[in-house]
């Protein structure tokens, strides 16, 4: 067993969620879960798949598979539905980033009742506005204000 390879227990979790070819099991299922698993811890391309793992196309096309049939997916919501029936899962460990998870409230398919929607997107409108007058009023000090070359030449009183 190599590093990061399952442990006996974890491939006991998980080989029940596995699918069984048509045929029958599929020998080296264990194997390319690994060449899997360690593909995306690595980040390597899959070429670069170490020999033990077998051939790389293999694993890539049981891969490939799996993705397709939605395998990933079903054994997620298993495992954490195990976790959760063994009180084995922290919620203190969650953790979402916001600057990766910003969407505006139809993307995310929130609903608002309409005077609630109204409220808000008037107080974003007074927010822009109030924004406006402020920029206004920097742009016209910036037109009426004094330049000068700080050489207390004729031009130092003049207006810019």
């Amino acid at each position: 067993m190599a590093r990061g390879d399952l442990t006996d227990e974890q491939w006991t979790l998980i080989e029940p969620h596995l699918p069984v070819a048509a045929v029958g099991p599929i020998p080296d299922l264990r194997k390319h879960f690994n060449a899997v698993m360690w593909r995306f811890r690595t980040g390597s391309p899959w070429r670069d798949l170490p020999t033990e793992f077998g051939p790389w196309q293999s694993a890539y096309d049981r891969f490939r598979i799996w993705a397709r049939q939605g395998v990933f997916q079903h054994l997620m919501e298993a495992v954490i539905a195990e976790a959760a029936a063994r009180g084995q899962t922290d919620m203190g460990l969650v953790s979402v980033d916001s600057a990766t998870a910003r969407a505006h409230h139809h993307a995310a398919g929130m609903a608002l009742d309409p005077e609630r929607l109204a409220a808000l997107e008037a107080a974003v409108e007074s927010e822009k506005g109030a924004a406006r007058r402020d920029n206004s009023r920097r742009t016209d000090t910036l037109r009426t204000g004094h330049a000068s070359s700080g050489d207390g030449s004729a031009a130092d009183t003049g207006l810019a």
